[in-house]
């Protein structure tokens, strides 16, 4: 199966000359997700403790991912959503900056983290998210998306550590 062909793209959305991959067309299709899942889940080393994914999106392939591995899932969110202890990670946007926050306690020292996402764009928020992992002492295995737009070098932002999309743009 060709999951491109499941991933709809609207054009001029947000902005006039931007090309928007709309993934709902491809989980709406159980197949396909499931396909997409499979697949993200091949890239992923089966020694690592836990899968962290990035509000909103990520937690989508995150949990799928964490239940078909028999692993934890941490979920990073968007400030303000954690009732807990946390710490905060900021990065820049094209017109300001945003950050997101983990529990302080959603890792222990040492374990083994795979990050996941829908999309790898720009590599900002994903940057956040190794940052947040290694200051509570995790070590990112990888990181593991759905969709990369190549254009947009996101993957300058994560050298040194290994990167797998399934689908490139």
């Amino acid at each position: 199966m060709d999951l491109k062909d499941k991933i709809r793209s609207i054009e001029d959305y947000p902005a006039e000359g931007i090309i928007f991959r709309d993934i709902t067309t491809l989980l709406k299709d159980a197949e396909a997700f499931r396909e997409a899942v499979d697949q993200m889940a091949a890239k992923i080393d089966k020694d690592v403790d836990k899968i962290l994914g990035i509000e909103a999106r990520g937690f989508i392939f995150g949990s799928a991912l964490s239940y078909k591995l028999g692993k934890g899932f941490v979920p990073v969110r968007k400030p303000g959503k954690l009732p807990h202890d946390k710490i905060s990670e900021f990065y820049e946007l094209e017109y300001g900056r945003d950050s997101i926050e983990i529990h302080e306690d959603a890792i222990e020292k040492g374990e083994k983290i795979v990050i996941v996402d829908d999309l790898l764009a720009t590599g900002g928020t994903s940057e956040a998210a190794v940052k947040l992992v290694e200051r509570l002492g995790g070590e990112v295995s990888s990181l593991v998306f759905l969709v990369e737009l190549v254009d947009l070098n996101g993957r300058d932002k994560l050298k040194g550590i290994d990167v797998h999309t399934i689908l490139k743009y």
